[in-house]
């Protein structure tokens, strides 16, 4: 062998034994880290959440850790919880409801937020407009829009033609429901239904409420959209079996537990596609220039095994307007 020759073995033969080593140097997939904090329990949003990262390529304890947060349905909590997944340095901050996205807001100007529920974020003034959020946040409105709520009703009233007398349940926890009360008042004079109205936003609250619906004679309960609503679902849902009341509710979860209908914007999907922004921002991207989305459909799930319990035959007109049925 050469002298060239001999050189070019002795290098080749030098990269090859330290190519295993500079293989193992290599810095392996960074983590980053993401503040979870949600009013209600976070499993299925949660879920959803991991889901839309995995599509992305983020494995939770490979390249991601999610600090998860409950607000057990009590807005009062966020600003600690928020405060709380913030002093762990994280990278993005999750929030859900209008609620926990104004105490995000408050909480820091720095670090990137994403909402994933907000009834009318621009209302509330979390972005200046929808396409240029502005600022450290963007995320996903669940858009309800004016006159949503009295589409609760009307459906109510389809599927159960005689009915004359409904209660309405709503809370203070969500901040947009003060025009949801407003919308579906609106609605009841015009479809000659008597309408009563029930506030509860704490426990207490609450227990006062079903009782007085109980004893009102009312035919049909609307459950309207709240964090609050959201941690009492299975009450709620028995409540309503125990008097026979068919009961329209705000979020597809009501409905796969055993509610007979529910009516809006998939929630589980907001924070499936909030995956989308948080990866974006790791990315480098500005929240304030990724625009908030809006959800691409509302869907109608009615329970068909809860219509046969409470002795309701539900009209095909309504059934073809469905988007799920559960048998």
């Amino acid at each position: 062998m050469g002298q060239i020759g001999r050189r070019t073995f002795l290098v080749s033969g030098a990269a090859l034994l330290l190519a295993p080593r500079a293989a193992r140097a290599q810095p392996a997939d960074k983590m980053h880290r993401i503040g979870f904090v949600v009013s209600t329990s976070p499993g299925a949003r949660r879920d959803a959440f991991l889901g839309g990262l995995r599509d992305l390529g983020y494995i939770e304890g490979r390249n991601i850790h999610i600090e998860t947060r409950f607000a057990e349905g009590r807005p009062d909590r966020f600003p600690g919880l928020i405060q709380e997944v913030i002093r762990l340095r994280i990278d993005v901050l999750v929030v859900g409801s209008t609620i926990g996205a104004r105490a995000a807001r408050q909480a820091t100007t720095t670090i990137p937020i994403v909402f994933a529920g907000s009834s009318d974020p621009v209302a509330a003034g979390l972005v200046a407009t929808l396409a240029r959020p502005g600022g450290n946040i963007t995320g996903f409105s669940l858009a309800y829009g004016d006159g949503f709520a009295g589409k609760w009703l009307e459906l109510l009233q389809q599927a159960v033609p005689d009915i004359a007398h409904v209660a309405a349940l709503w809370s203070s926890s969500n901040a947009a429901a003060a025009g949801f009360v407003r919308e579906i008042q609106a609605a009841a004079r015009v479809l000659d239904v008597r309408l009563d109205m029930h506030h509860a936003a704490t426990p207490p609250e609450l227990d006062g409420a079903l009782t007085a619906i109980g004893g009102s004679g009312a035919r049909g309960l609307i459950v309207m959209p709240s964090p609050f609503a959201a941690t009492r679902q299975g009450r709620l849902i028995e409540f309503a079996a125990s008097k026979r009341l068919p009961a329209m509710y705000f979020a597809e979860d009501f409905a796969d537990a055993g509610g007979l209908m529910s009516y809006g914007p998939s929630i589980v999907e907001a924070y499936r596609r909030a995956a989308t922004h948080v990866d974006k921002i790791l990315k480098g991207a500005r929240p304030g220039d990724i625009p908030v989305e809006q959800p691409t459909r509302f869907e109608l799930t009615i329970n068909l095994r809860t219509a046969h319990a409470l002795g309701l035959r539900i009209p095909e007109s309504v059934l073809l307007r469905a988007g799920r049925t559960l048998e």
